[in-house]
């Protein structure tokens, strides 16, 4: 069984992917990248900010790999 900390990890990659936001310059919100319930969750998207996943600038992220 797929744990859901695992689930929502996957869906924001996916979400964020789609939307082709790998700069910057090309950061978005969670909310305009179409994220459900874009403050659940915290803690994945601290240890994927942590792990390298994910970068911020203000409230905005974008992937890094």
């Amino acid at each position: 069984m797929v744990s859901p900390p695992l689930i929502r990890r996957n869906y924001v990659i996916r979400k964020l992917r789609k939307c082709g936001v790998l700069s910057p310059e090309t950061a978005v919100t969670f909310q305009q990248a179409g994220i459900i319930n874009p403050n659940g969750f915290r803690r994945v998207t601290r240890v994927m900010l942590k792990r390298g996943t994910l970068a911020v600038v203000g409230d905005r992220y974008y992937l890094l790999r």
